[in-house]
């Protein structure tokens, strides 16, 4: 397991950022708003975002004090509001480490402690067999599947949709 911190995101990252995040395999697992290729204007932009949130709820994980991911926690609004979405990725040389396991643990504990809210959920895409392991893996339950409602890179995907309640949650940590 390599160690690694969760911390507010800051202007000093944004070559990390850029180095990590403009790379297809993990563009290709995201919407379109992660673009590929990466470039420094769409890091300054992502950068100031994150930064802005009031509490700040998108985070850098960061090994060695090196941003190496993002994971966020975005909260609903209207009929959703006591649900709140989880986004993370992470850099390729960082992957099968263990580290998006534990991060997904620490946000999901930072969700349901900040937030009023009874359910986080993730939405990766059908051919994301990690990204599905490592929510099982954090007791996030298969709600849906959405046959092939994505378009990315000119083909159709398949969206999943998984879930913790904060039933489940305030279980799990006993």
């Amino acid at each position: 397991m390599t160690d690694f911190i969760i911390r507010p995101w800051a202007k000093v990252d944004l070559p990390s950022l850029v180095g990590y995040a403009n790379n297809f395999n993990i563009s290709k697992n995201l919407t379109n708003q992660f673009p590929f290729p990466y470039t420094e204007e769409a890091g300054k932009a992502f950068i100031e975002f994150a930064m802005s949130g009031d509490p700040i709820h998108i985070f850098a994980i960061t090994v060695n004090d090196e941003a190496a991911g993002g994971i966020g926690i975005h909260p609903q609004s209207d009929i959703f509001s006591k649900n709140a979405e989880l986004g993370y990725w992470l850099g390729e040389p960082f992957w099968g480490k263990g580290i998006i396991s534990k991060a997904i643990r620490q946000m999901v504990e930072f969700g349901f402690k900040t937030y009023d809210i009874d359910r986080i959920f993730a939405r990766p895409f059908g051919t994301n067999i990690a990204s599905q392991k490592v929510l099982e893996k954090n007791n996030f339950k298969l709600e849906g599947r959405f046959e092939k409602v994505l378009y990315k890179n000119g083909e159709y995907l398949d969206e999943l949709v998984y879930a913790i309640r904060r039933t489940e949650w305030e279980k799990s940590r006993l």
